[in-house]
């Protein structure tokens, strides 16, 4: 019978080191992903940086179009990395500190796991620096985009090509922006993240 309690200990021991190691693959990725979404806002200035000056330099306006398209993907990626490593913080909060407490909890205690994925996100600030997070995404990723689309439809070419892909443009942004709105996560605290 002692056997059966020690493979017990050891398959609890091994479901811990499993799941802190889980933990640690999730933080890991996290903090990737934060890097990789600060350098697309870089890449997204220097693309409008460069575009805007090849546009002037050249004299063709319509090399405007080129910016909702590189905004517009590089902002989706933005986009899709914030909303994962949100996705990340709720996971670990939501199931993976439950699971971890479930197996260390004698209940002679109430343990808090990962007291910091809820802490940051329980301030009351959080919901303020959200929006103005909102409001620069939006600046940074839809702004600079609408603003070729206007200079291009005020100043020309008016080709049908240009029309076209112009209205193409504006879409994506609308969408772009839609999404941006759509994953802000302005409302979230403890208990919604």
């Amino acid at each position: 019978m002692p056997a059966i309690a020690d493979t017990a200990g050891v398959s609890l021991e091994h479901t811990l080191k499993a799941l802190l190691s889980e933990y640690e693959a999730l933080k890991a990725e996290e903090r990737q992903r934060i890097g990789v979404r600060g350098q697309l806002l870089y890449a997204t200035l220097t693309a409008v940086a460069g575009i805007g000056t090849v546009t002037t330099t050249v004299g063709r306006l319509e090399l405007l179009l080129l910016l909702p398209l590189a905004a517009t993907v590089l902002g989706w990626a933005y986009v899709m990395n914030d909303h994962k490593i949100t996705a990340i913080g709720r996971y670990v909060c939501g199931r993976l500190g439950p699971r971890l407490v479930g197996l260390v909890d004698d209940g002679s205690s109430e343990i808090d796991m990962f007291k910091w994925e809820k802490y940051h996100r329980d301030d009351p600030l959080r919901p303020c620096r959200k929006r103005l997070q909102l409001a620069v995404d939006l600046v940074a990723f839809c702004a600079p985009s609408l603003t070729a689309l206007v200079l291009l439809w005020l100043l020309g070419p008016h080709t049908p090509t240009v029309l076209i892909g112009s209205a193409a443009a504006l879409t994506a942004v609308v969408v772009l922006a839609t999404q941006i709105i759509r994953y802000a996560d302005v409302a979230s605290s403890v208990q919604g993240a």
